[in-house]
């Protein structure tokens, strides 16, 4: 029998990326799986391959709408064991060029959506006798790095939340496991918001050759195994930028300084730009 055998576990975001291989890779261990996102065909794909999993669709920004949904998912099997806070949503632009209305955007999926979810849940979790949180930040959640102010306000404070509740909590057997992945394979780039609010839809060569998502989740359940609070989940120049800002924040700001004025963002926009005719795809 696994650690995660029979347990249940509500993963958000769970319709590709990150999401999807952790949902794939608990029903593997024996999980009963709580599948939440908007693309409900993709959840429900997803769900005829992870057994007994039940497919609760619901928009990340919907607070008043978050209290009912815990109640259907914590009484599908009388408990949920586990929560993976894992919607989310990018950004790829400048401050300056920035309108407020993305960091609202992102701020309330990428921050107050999982908040809010876990204030409903928790405190059933604790009268139950605890159970797991899983956050699922980002380097850029440790380290500030340009094109990604909104982005990284919202992984900072997803961080500084869930450690706060981690303090809180832990001698009453809720364990909070901080995620921070630096480049994975998934469409976070592509998805992302630009200044305007619009989608980006270009990748990152660093996201397209980074982490396989199945390769990330089995070291995410490694981690819970082990009991391990944070996990920096890069390696390379990501690795070094949240290595950096706890032992030398100083030469992170020179390092990621330099990096703009080398033209950082200027190749970022070059690449997301579609040649002259469109894009080759069209």
């Amino acid at each position: 029998m696994t650690m995660f055998q029979d347990q249940c576990w509500w993963v958000t975001g769970a319709s590709s990326g990150i999401g999807e291989a952790l949902a794939r890779a608990l029903a593997a261990q024996g999980a009963h799986l709580v599948l939440s996102g908007r693309n409900v065909d993709a959840l429900e794909a997803v769900a005829k391959d992870c057994g007994d999993a039940l497919v609760l669709p619901f928009e990340a920004t919907d607070f008043d709408a978050l209290p009912a949904i815990a109640e259907r998912a914590w009484a599908w099997k009388g408990r949920i064991h586990g929560l993976v806070n894992n919607a989310g949503i990018s950004q790829r632009s400048l401050a300056i060029d920035t309108a407020f209305a993305v960091y609202r955007k992102v701020i309330d999926v990428d921050l107050l959506g999982p908040i809010a979810l876990t204030q409903a849940l928790l405190p059933r979790m604790l009268a139950a006798g605890g159970g797991r949180i899983v956050a699922i930040s980002s380097v850029a959640g440790i380290a500030g790095v340009p094109l990604r102010s909104a982005y990284c306000a919202a992984k900072h404070g997803l961080i500084g939340y869930h450690d706060s509740v981690r303090a809180e909590n832990e001698h009453l057997g809720l364990q909070v496991h901080v995620i921070a992945p630096g480049s994975v394979r998934t469409d976070v780039s592509r998805n992302a918001l630009t200044g305007d609010g619009t989608k980006r839809g270009e990748s990152d060569p660093a996201i397209d050759n980074g982490l396989p998502p199945a390769q990330a989740a089995e070291a995410i359940l490694a981690a819970m195994r082990a009991g391990q609070r944070e996990l920096v989940l890069a390696t390379g120049m990501e690795a070094a930028l949240a290595s950096l800002r706890r032992s030398d924040p100083e030469a992170l700001f020179d390092r990621v300084s330099e990096l703009v004025r080398q033209g950082y963002a200027q190749k970022m926009k070059a690449a997301a730009a579609p040649p002259p005719g469109g894009h080759p795809d069209d």
